[in-house]
């Protein structure tokens, strides 16, 4: 995985080669549109992050912030993290869907959504997957999951 020192989002933008910026800037605006309030963007992990500030919910059981989303430029191709649609089934299985009515091949590993050209990602569905969850409901799936029997 490719990971970058970036400080900030615009530092990150600018150390990838215009076309590649081209595309992450394209895909960073269609998260950022579709985003729920209460999620902030960051540079976390190396990479563009969308998560739920420790000032917010801090009671993490890694002691960082809650991630919901996260996008890089990877070596071979481009990575959407959606943590947001691996904690609910319905919406992971209402992108796989999507994007079988589309005819268009889906890469995706437990959260990660990979392509190599823009016009891989079915942008309707994503903005879907990513307005899905307020930051509530977010919450309540993440406390859930930590529920030792």
């Amino acid at each position: 995985m490719v990971s970058s020192a970036a400080a900030t989002v615009e530092a990150y933008l600018t150390e990838l080669p215009p076309e590649r910026r081209a595309v992450v800037a394209t895909v960073r605006a269609l998260v950022n549109a579709h985003l729920p309030a209460g999620y902030v963007e960051c540079m976390h992990w190396g990479m563009i992050s969308w998560e739920i500030p420790l000032s917010r919910y801090p009671v993490t059981y890694n002691k960082q912030p809650l991630a919901y989303a996260a996008l890089a430029a990877q070596k071979n191709n481009y990575a959407l993290y959606l943590m947001c649609g691996y904690a609910d089934p319905h919406v992971e299985q209402d992108l796989r869907a999507a994007y079988a009515a589309a005819g268009l091949k889906l890469d995706m590993g437990k959260s990660c959504l990979r392509f190599r050209k823009l016009d891989a990602l079915l942008q309707p569905a994503v903005a879907a997957v990513i307005a899905s969850t307020p930051v509530e409901t977010y919450i309540a799936r993440y406390e859930a999951s930590r529920v030792r029997n």
